[in-house]
């Protein structure tokens, strides 16, 4: 068959070098250039253990999210087909059984995590609602028939696994030539007739707790099916309901009205659908976020082998080298607490190997202390602001954390405007967000628990004044009223009288004081506690600070990073071999790169003939040749299978297709191909 590919064949040649590779140790690369360590090892060792520890910390942060979610449809499907059995004779019922409970899960359009959540879902319902759950995929299923022998491969696949486990040998025989719903049907009543009688009581789970046990169908790309594939068997399934209990869960991506879309009115009448939203991935984007700068400061920074818990960095301060103290000293914030210190200090610092290591423990423990203490008030503050109308430091509290590392918090405009916000907050708001501190408080009562203790304190005071508040309401109740004259002139004058009253000698209510306290005793907390990490000595080692190099990494530009990677390699190979000045192509980059850069200076049309030969030259300059010297014939069909191979690539990356016009020409697909 003709292939639309550029690529025509496959070649195979021996290798001419019979030299292995040496595989060079990964923890090598950080130990490379200025930042040059004999702690290499550790640190690359120390880089994998916190890894390890935030992967499993996220791992764990995405099933509790998942478990509310969970539950819910546990909960749903349950009431589902309970609730349908037992009321099977009324005539309401009966007429319900027609519909079929469907679940509609929105998981938005991040399709790379649908998988690990489907299969959690899966497992959830395999071990709290039956053991008949089947996932199906639309590439899976293009018709009707191939739809219902997906289902029933599946269904057997779960009941072998049923049997298994009660270690009873059960042979059970697939016809893949026709599968129908009414084989479905007769298959499964005869399975529920073989299990549920017969099996102990003691192997009963909680999946068997029914006499028939529904079958739980999972659509994982709704949006994708075929609409006529799912119409029938929507209208098929309703009409064997009695027979076969069948409970629906569309997995969409988009929005749930696509059901509608999809389904006309008297399909989707046919379904008790139920939406569940997942929870918001904004949890799970700020953790890796805080997250990515991880190996950028462990390769960059050579004191990154202090990273790590407190005791492990003291010890390790002790067994520090030579060099390792020369890179303390040279810290900056090092040299700015050194300029700080009496003149005796200062030159113990910079020359007694001992008692440097002795104020660096000292001074790492401080920096501890300081993250610790910086965490608590941020969120205590985040939970103050982050409900402000406007949000003026912010929503995320990674945008409060943001804010607070660049700059002192309190002297940005936001903050102050926040700070007026606060002072016009209701009593129960205040309350409640008195509430959520403390509780964030107590969550370490080894930090700042005197802060706790007080937060206590003003939240009795708040709650002292609802009994002051209801004394005085009951004393002006029985004080006799003004305002007795009812002519409209004697009544405007009164009132202009006491707007004026009240406009002169206005006192604050005790409620205004109490929240006046409160206010500063959160503006002294932000300022003796939040100070940017380039305060403290040492910060350094624990912190990454080149927030560039993140924006770089993050910010989703695939064309520059395409571009930057094809006609510079050494951007991110960091090969001195492949500096080059511009304009020019080096010999020794990569395949691609090279067929990349001589396509560039070509128009719309690229002649195949002419880019080979020219991809020929610059590899023979390579390969040390001379232009004039004969290129063996073995040799000339190396390089042709490279350009080959270089040509498919740029093909497969979108940058070339084929074209009808002339049968030796590629079409060029981006930038300038005029």
């Amino acid at each position: 068959m003709a292939t639309s590919s550029v690529s025509k064949g496959c070649f195979v040649f021996k290798p001419n070098c019979k030299k292995r590779k040496i595989s060079v140790p990964v923890e090598n690369y950080f130990n490379k250039g200025r930042n040059a360590s004999e702690d290499s090892k550790l640190r690359f060792e120390t880089y994998q253990l916190i890894w390890q520890q935030m992967k499993s910390e996220t791992e764990r942060l995405q099933d509790e999210l998942n478990k509310n979610l969970f539950d819910n449809l546990i909960e749903f499907l349950r009431k589902s087909h309970c609730g349908v059995q037992k009321n099977s004779r009324d005539l309401g019922c009966q007429i319900k059984l027609r519909e079929i409970p469907t679940a509609a899960l929105t998981l938005g359009v991040n399709v790379t995590d649908h998988d690990l959540t489907f299969r959690s879902l899966t497992e959830a319902l395999q071990d709290n609602v039956t053991p008949y759950v089947v996932s199906l995929q639309a590439k899976d299923c293009p018709d009707m028939k191939h739809f219902l022998q997906k289902l029933f491969s599946q269904l057997v696949d779960c009941f072998a696994v049923v049997k298994s486990k009660e270690e009873e040998s059960v042979q059970v025989t697939q016809k893949k030539t026709h599968c129908s719903m009414d084989s479905l049907c007769s298959w499964y009543k005869t399975v529920t007739q073989k299990t549920d009688p017969e099996m102990p009581r003691k192997k009963r789970t909680t999946t068997s707790q029914w006499q028939s046990p529904p079958v739980v169908l999972v659509l994982k790309d709704m949006e994708s099916f075929t609409t006529r594939v799912l119409q029938d068997f929507i209208v098929i399934s309703s009409q064997h309901l009695h027979e076969f209990p069948l409970i629906l869960i569309f997995g969409i991506a988009t929005s749930p009205i696509i059901i509608h879309r999809l389904l006309p009115h008297a399909v989707s009448s046919l379904l008790c659908i139920e939406l569940f939203q997942s929870l918001s991935c904004k949890e799970h984007l700020t953790t890796v976020l805080d997250k990515l700068s991880l190996l950028e400061h462990f390769y960059s920074q050579p004191l990154s082998v202090l990273c790590c818990n407190l005791p492990e960095a003291k010890r390790r301060i002790t067994f520090l080298s030579i060099n390792q103290c020369e890179n303390i000293r040279r810290l900056p914030s090092f040299r700015r607490y050194v300029d700080n210190q009496a003149s005796e200090k200062q030159v113990a610092l910079l020359t007694n190997e001992r008692f440097l290591k002795e104020e660096t423990q000292s001074l790492l423990g401080n920096l501890h202390i300081y993250h610790m203490n910086y965490f608590l008030v941020l969120r205590c503050l985040h939970k103050f602001t982050s409900s402000l109308p406007k949000y003026p430091l912010g929503r995320q509290i990674r945008e409060l954390y943001c804010m607070c590392l660049e700059k002192n918090i309190w002297d940005s405009e936001e903050y102050v405007s926040a700070l007026q916000l606060l002072r016009m907050l209701a009593k129960d708001e205040l309350m409640t967000i008195l509430q959520n501190c403390i509780n964030i408080f107590k969550s370490s009562e080894k930090y700042l628990g005197s802060t706790a203790k007080r937060l206590e304190e003003f939240l009795a005071q708040f709650q002292s004044l609802d009994a002051d508040a209801k004394e005085e309401e009951d004393a002006s109740g029985s004080e006799p009223r003004g305002l007795q004259k009812t002519d409209l002139y004697h009544l405007q004058k009164s009132l202009l009288e006491m707007k004026e009253l009240r406009t002169r000698s206005k006192k604050q209510t005790k409620f205004e004081i109490l929240r006046e306290k409160v206010v500063n005793f959160i503006d002294c907390l932000v300022r003796e506690y939040l100070p940017p990490p380039e305060t403290q000595p040492l910060h350094e080692a624990l912190y990454f600070s080149a927030a560039h190099t993140l924006r770089e990494h993050l910010n989703a530009a695939p064309r520059i990073a395409l571009h930057t990677a094809l006609n510079n390699p050494y951007y991110y190979l960091k090969n001195e071999a492949l500096k080059s000045e511009e304009g020019c192509i080096p010999n020794t980059a990569p395949d691609i790169c090279i067929a990349y850069k001589l396509h560039l200076e070509c128009g719309r049309l690229i002649n195949l003939v002419d880019w080979s030969e020219a991809f020929a030259t610059v590899v023979t300059a390579a390969e040390k040749m001379d232009a004039n010297s004969t290129i063996s014939e073995e040799m000339n069909e190396i390089i042709h299978a490279r350009f080959i191979r270089a040509v498919s690539e740029l093909e497969l990356l979108g940058f070339i297709k084929p074209t009808k016009q002339k049968t030796d020409h590629v079409a060029r697909l981006t930038w300038g191909g005029c």
